[in-house]
């Protein structure tokens, strides 16, 4: 079980296997990677053997053979020319010649298996489990902002320690942890620690450094550092190294260990067979479709290089239903007591598993005179489809995950390290069940299709529909519903007597749509607040405090959000534990008074104002004067630099400057600040209408013109009832 592969130059293979006395290196010198190539439309009959006598006298290719593979979940076998290779990097030029040989007509031929990271193809093609045997060890390494632009470093943290001096000491401090822990995994706060302290060895003379468990490869690189747009939004990767013998997590370049850890990473490592290096760097949907990919694999499907799946057919009428997303529920906006949750469970993954919703089943040819999605009238063939094999093993064991972290919490004495296991794991099954729906509409997927998409919709409108009928038929009246949760208070027209109970509705909405709801919380009250520039209710904000629980729960605010600087967020928290603890809106009004009161002393400590944002773009690539712009003239001036994609922090000192004086950076330690900029920035005026029959304190969601409403994402407040809030964060933040 290779927790790690590395490939070196001249073909060999080294696999590291994790032990209790330490990783063992076997090496390789057989493997071969292996692509394919067939007609790109099965009713071709493409005679392939004048590329096979192309491919039979190239250097780089070991051999040749045509064999009978499935290129795609719709088609049968069929005779497809497999092109073994020298070397793992010579993968990609091959396939890419196939396509311009005049021989055959310009995309009659398509290519197959070629764009897979390198060691997930090893293991796939070997069969090779990169699940570890063994418990990883790690050590971390990290540099501060301030020296991640420096070619030699004058201060490290080793393994939570600090050193400062010459590179001879520097280096002198790693090594001897790296000879103390002899880690299997080392986890940098930039992906540079790894050629930067190479260099700094080379520089100053000191020839038996080296991060590298095998002594004649120090370290590799794999990738550029590279910009990207993903949905509008701009992105940087950083560059990719490998040191033989050790995994290298990337802190400012992981999703997956960043959200959860390192026992999330390997549970998705043994589901995805990416060892745990590329599964650090690896995206949600990179991982989603590893696993789909495995199971082409087991079924003898290939996976293309590039998607070309067409839209099927369809009227205008059905185009425009196909359209629509999952069920809204506009929220009345306003305080509502004696509130009630109720949520789908994994409502998308599971629509896809009991209305066997996948790619290679939806609108068959076989089943076309049915009727299958509710509305769109798409049949969806009796025959299993593979996406329902990809999703329902993670489902299953997220419940398992879940239940035992419900068991851990219910003991005495819970095992904290067990219970940081458990949530790791369950942290990284949500992100790819969260992604599996959106997936099958992303036009990049290997094997994703917009029907799919258009059905799952389709089948979650009927379902919250369903819910919602049931429960308004039930003594209960819906205030706020959103794709698969649902919030109800009492009808008041019904008695108390003739409404049935919650946990019994779910109960029959569970046995009649096959996906189990539950009872999620009851709250006191909840405050659904209005969007920022309209009197209708934004659809994913809201507050409110937890019946029985003495609990605060927020959704959607600002408070999460990471541009939020630290003051502003404790003043929000201050806000509504006042509220909920007095119910009064003159006592918020105070403690946004005594905010900006502060701001304008000059008392609050510009440590908490500091603002994290995006740069979308270069420096010389701006137009308008910006905060940002004035923060990366002060960084280049320093000679940081900060790529598109990446974050930088700074407090706004003067808002009515116009140059690199606007703001002072967060490692400079500003002593002064802006309070005006703060106070518009923090406080925003909102004359929005809202029922105020139940007291609802006018600073949040009212039509008083107090300058008041934040906006965020999810946070969990715990207060007393009786006990006086503490106001201690936010003066300590003063």
């Amino acid at each position: 079980m290779p927790f790690s592969i590395d490939f070196l130059d001249d073909g060999r293979v080294l696999e590291w296997e994790a032990t209790v006395d330490g990783a063992v290196a076997t090496e390789r010198d057989d493997y071969t990677p292996r692509f394919y190539v067939a007609a790109r439309d099965p009713d071709d009959d493409l005679d392939l053997t004048t590329l096979q006598s192309v491919y039979d006298q190239h250097p780089d290719v070991v051999a040749t053979e045509l064999v009978a593979r499935r290129p795609g979940f719709r088609r049968d076998e069929e005779a497809v020319l497999a092109v073994d290779v020298t070397h793992i990097d010579r993968v990609t030029p091959l396939a890419r010649q196939a396509r311009q040989l005049s021989a055959y007509p310009v995309g009659d031929l398509a290519c197959f298996n070629v764009d897979f990271s390198r060691e997930f193809r090893y293991c796939l093609e070997t069969g090779a489990d990169p699940t570890p045997a063994s418990e990883l060890s790690t050590l971390r390494l990290s540099v501060p902002v301030t020296e991640t632009s420096n070619d030699v470093y004058g201060e490290l943290a080793v393994a939570g320690d600090t050193v400062t001096g010459s590179p001879t000491d520097l280096l002198t401090a790693v090594q001897g942890a790296l000879d103390a822990h002899d880690p299997d995994v080392l986890v940098c706060s930039t992906s540079e620690i790894v050629p930067t302290l190479h260099e700094m060895a080379t520089d100053a003379g000191v020839d038996d450094f080296s991060l590298s468990r095998w002594p004649d490869v120090d370290y590799q690189q794999l990738a550029s550092r590279s910009t990207y747009s993903s949905y509008g939004r701009v992105g940087h990767s950083p560059a990719r190294y490998n040191v033989p013998g050790r995994a290298i997590i990337d802190e400012s370049n992981t999703f997956f260990y960043g959200e959860t850890n390192l026992k999330g990473v390997l549970d998705l490592v043994s589901r995805s067979n990416k060892p745990v290096q590329e599964l650090a760097w690896a995206s949600i949907g990179n991982v989603l479709t590893a696993i789909q990919i495995c199971e082409a694999h087991d079924r003898g499907v290939l996976v293309p290089w590039n998607s070309w799946r067409h839209e099927f057919y369809k009227p205008m009428g059905t185009l425009h239903d196909a359209g629509r997303g999952g069920f809204i529920f506009a929220p009345e906006v306003g305080l509502h007591e004696n509130v009630h949750e109720l949520d789908f469970s994994s409502l998308y993954p599971n629509i896809i598993c009991t209305r066997n919703v996948s790619p290679d089943v939806i609108r068959c040819d076989c089943h076309s005179d049915r009727d299958d999605v509710p509305g769109l009238g798409y049949s969806i063939c009796d025959d299993r489809g593979y996406l329902v094999d990809v999703l329902q093993p993670i489902i299953d064991a997220g419940d398992e995950i879940k239940a035992a972290i419900r068991r851990e919490k219910d003991r005495d004495d819970p095992d904290e390290d067990r219970l940081a296991e458990l949530e790791g794991r369950s942290g990284a099954l949500k992100w790819i069940l969260v992604a599996c729906f959106g997936y099958q509409g992303f036009s990049n997927a290997k094997f994703g299709h917009i029907e799919c998409h258009e059905a799952i919709n389709a089948f979650a409108r009927e379902i919250l529909l369903t819910a919602k009928q049931r429960l308004e038929s039930e003594g209960w009246r819906v205030v706020h519903g959103i794709v698969d949760s649902i919030w109800v208070t009492p009808a008041p027209e019904v008695d108390d007597d003739d409404r049935a109970d919650l946990e019994q509705i779910a109960a029959t909405v569970t046995d009649e749509v096959g996906i189990r709801l539950e009872y999620e919380e009851s709250y006191e009250w909840v405050a659904f607040v209005p969007q920022r520039q309209s009197q209708t209710g934004a659809l994913t904000k809201y507050f409110g405090n937890v019946d029985g629980r003495d609990e605060l729960k927020l959704r959607g605010i600002e408070d999460r959000q990471r541009s939020t600087p630290e003051f502003v967020e404790a003043t929000q928290r201050a806000c509504i534990e006042w509220f909920a603890e007095t119910r009064d809106s003159h006592a918020v009004v105070d403690v946004v008074e005594s905010a900006i009161s502060r701001l304008h002393t000059g008392t609050v400590d510009p440590t908490p104002l500091i603002e994290r944002n995006r740069v979308s773009k270069p420096l010389d690539r701006y137009s308008q004067y910006t905060q940002n712009v004035a923060a990366l003239e002060r960084a280049s001036d320093q000679n940081l630099s900060i790529h598109p994609g990446q974050s930088i922090e700074y407090v706004v000192v003067d808002d009515d400057k116009t140059s690199r004086d606007r703001v002072a950076l967060a490692h400079e330690d500003p002593d002064s600040y802006d309070a005006a900029y703060y106070e518009r920035r923090s406080f925003e005026q909102r004359r929005v209408y809202s029922p105020r029959s139940a007291g609802i304190a006018k600073a949040f969601i009212g039509n008083s013109a107090t300058p008041v409403q934040r906006n965020s994402q999810r946070l969990v407040i715990r207060t007393r009832r009786g006990r006086t809030p503490d106001r201690s964060r936010l003066a300590r933040l003063s």
